[in-house]
């Protein structure tokens, strides 16, 4: 079992901001892939589902942006899995608006939902970076993330949920290199 967590913040007024592109990640792939009904758990909620031969659990914690890490490590620690099974799906100031990379382990660059995950997992776990870029300065950053995308923006998001949705089988079967190139060559034909 793999256990994909998006994140977010709770609450329909979070619900379009830069911030919560974790969130949408995982509903447009539980929509996409059918994924069995909402449940709450580990102080979040969560889907199950198969892609490919792989069970996955798709889990959004409710516990805001900064205590994601206790609802992670619930999971975990549930299912007795290790880091390495643990995806975090979240926004990317450090990547151009709608690119997608995958990596494992590294920094949290001042990510909270980031930083709270490496305090209760660890951080070898793998990290789908969802690219919203950066507003050009510091001091802008925080309205920034908690800002709503921009209707001229929606279109490229859906484009990028898209894509993510419909090549998440590599990521199920562990091919990240193909994840990523897929995903980019369906947004290079949008």
């Amino acid at each position: 079992m793999q256990i994909w967590v998006g994140l977010g913040n709770p609450g329909p007024q979070y619900a379009m901001n830069r911030h919560n592109v974790g969130f949408m990640a995982l509903d447009t792939i539980a929509d996409f892939h059918d994924f069995g009904p909402v449940k709450k758990a580990f102080q979040g909620w969560t889907q199950e589902g198969r892609i490919g031969a792989e069970k996955i659990l798709l889990l959004k914690p409710a516990t805001f942006m900064n205590e994601s890490g206790r609802s992670v490590g619930e999971a975990m620690r549930f299912y007795k899995l290790d880091e390495g099974d643990v995806s975090v799906f979240h926004d990317e100031l450090d990547l151009a608006p709608f690119k997608v990379k995958v990596k494992i382990g590294g920094g949290t660059a001042g990510h909270n939902g980031l930083r709270s995950t490496e305090a209760h997992i660890g951080n070898a776990y793998r990290r789908i970076r969802l690219g919203i870029g950066h507003p050009g300065h510091k001091d802008k950053v925080s309205p920034y993330v908690l800002g709503n995308y921009a209707k001229a923006e929606i279109d490229d998001l859906s484009d990028m949920l898209g894509a993510v949705a419909a090549e998440a089988r590599w990521l199920a079967a562990g091919d990240d290199v193909r994840f990523m190139n897929d995903v980019a060559l369906r947004l290079s034909d949008a």
